[in-house]
């Protein structure tokens, strides 16, 4: 487990710095047994230092990228796989999080519903805007819970407010509370 004060969601990348020991361990393993970690939001704790308590849902990280431009820290880039609940979790003697976890269903592909559909063009927008490294291909602008993480992660928002959006489990619900913040502001009608 990595716990940060970031919300990776499926689907997403995000960027991380490794230098403590206990992750670079960790990064090693994953590319030795070609695997996956979870990332969780901090719930009490810091990133650096004594393990942190996360959140109990987080997301599956795969490593699509590293370099090492410095001796001792490692640049890593992830992409968002399933979500998960954590069950039961303790740390290592390095100070690790090793967690048991429950894998949370996949989202059902869903069309984005008429009424929040104004969302789609928005998003086509700001994904042209921001490129494949913001916005890695594939783009699935008619799923419902692709645009829904896709805002999410974009959103100026709390990191909490991120964390209940990646919590809850009916993607249509996810974008009206998307829809209803960006109405409220003057970005769709």
């Amino acid at each position: 487990m990595f716990p940060l004060n970031a919300v990776l969601f499926p689907g997403g990348t995000l960027s991380l710095r490794v230098f403590e020991q206990r992750y670079m361990t960790l990064v090693k393993d994953c590319f030795k047994n070609e695997s996956t970690f979870g990332i969780c939001l901090i719930a009490e704790g810091t990133e650096v230092g004594a393990p942190a308590q996360p959140h109990a849902v987080g997301t599956e990280a795969r490593i699509v990228a590293w370099d090492m431009t410095q001796p001792g820290i490692l640049n890593i880039t992830v992409r968002g796989e399933g979500r998960f609940r954590i069950l039961s979790s303790e740390a290592d003697r390095e100070g690790l999080l090793h967690a048991r976890v429950e894998p949370i269903p996949v989202e059902a592909t869903l069309p984005v519903p008429e009424a929040l559909a104004k969302l789609v063009p928005l998003l086509q927008a700001m994904a042209a805007d921001g490129g494949a490294e913001r916005f890695p291909p594939p783009h699935h602008f008619d799923d419902v819970a692709w645009v829904g993480y896709r805002f999410s992660e974009l959103l100026p928002i709390p990191a909490l407010a991120r964390q209940k959006l990646l919590e809850l489990e009916d993607p249509v619900s996810r974008l009206e509370i998307v829809f209803k913040y960006l109405s409220q502001r003057g970005l769709v009608k």
